[in-house]
């Protein structure tokens, strides 16, 4: 795991073996990931960012929501992303089984795991108008800020994107293929937040 944002291949060659030690031995840093990577994933969402519009929400209940909130988020994305991961692979001629397809999509996720160091530099920045519609926050920070998260959630894409490749050797225009089904999925659980509100 702690290969993957400087040598990413190398992590992704990991998940080819099948062998039980193995699987176990990632099953906790793929847990740990997943919860983390939810956490980044929904600060990700416009509508998490205006939390404090409600005047009986103050920071405490904020970083609770934001902690189990990202965490079911993330747990869920785990299974349902990854089955339309899977399923997307499948259609396309792979035999992976369907925990390769989560592992891959958790070692992708490293990226949001990084995303959680802008929240300090945010916070230390704007404090509860983080949280918040108008004030100094709106405007070109939150753009900026919705941006260097919104790069992350690239990344991440790309590293789906990579897996793939190193995995199955396929080409560009086939892992396309499978690549925009995923970001369907996506899309549509990163709209889950904003219904929930």
């Amino acid at each position: 795991m702690l290969a993957m944002p400087v040598r990413p291949r190398l992590a992704f060659a990991g998940l080819r073996s099948d062998d039980p030690e193995d699987l176990e031995a990632r099953q906790e840093p793929v847990l740990a990931v997943v919860l983390l990577a939810g956490i980044g994933g929904i600060l990700a969402t416009p509508a998490w960012h205006t939390l404090m519009d409600n005047s009986e929400r103050d920071a405490i209940v904020v970083a609770v929501f934001t902690f189990i909130g990202g965490g079911l988020y993330g747990t869920a994305g785990y299974f349902m992303v990854g089955g339309a991961l899977h399923l997307a692979l499948r259609s396309l001629g792979t035999t992976w089984t369907y925990r390769t397809s989560r592992h891959l999509l958790a070692l992708a996720s490293v990226p949001l795991v990084l995303s959680l160091a802008v929240l300090p530099v945010e916070l230390a920045g704007y404090g509860g108008d983080a949280f918040r519609s108008g004030g100094p926050y709106d405007g070109a920070p939150r753009t900026a800020f919705m941006l260097i998260r919104l790069a992350f959630v690239a990344w991440t894409l790309g590293l789906v994107a990579l897996g793939i490749r190193e995995l199955e050797g396929w080409p560009w225009t086939r892992i396309a293929g499978a690549a925009g089904l995923f970001v369907l999925f996506l899309a549509a659980i990163l709209a889950v937040p904003a219904a929930l509100l």
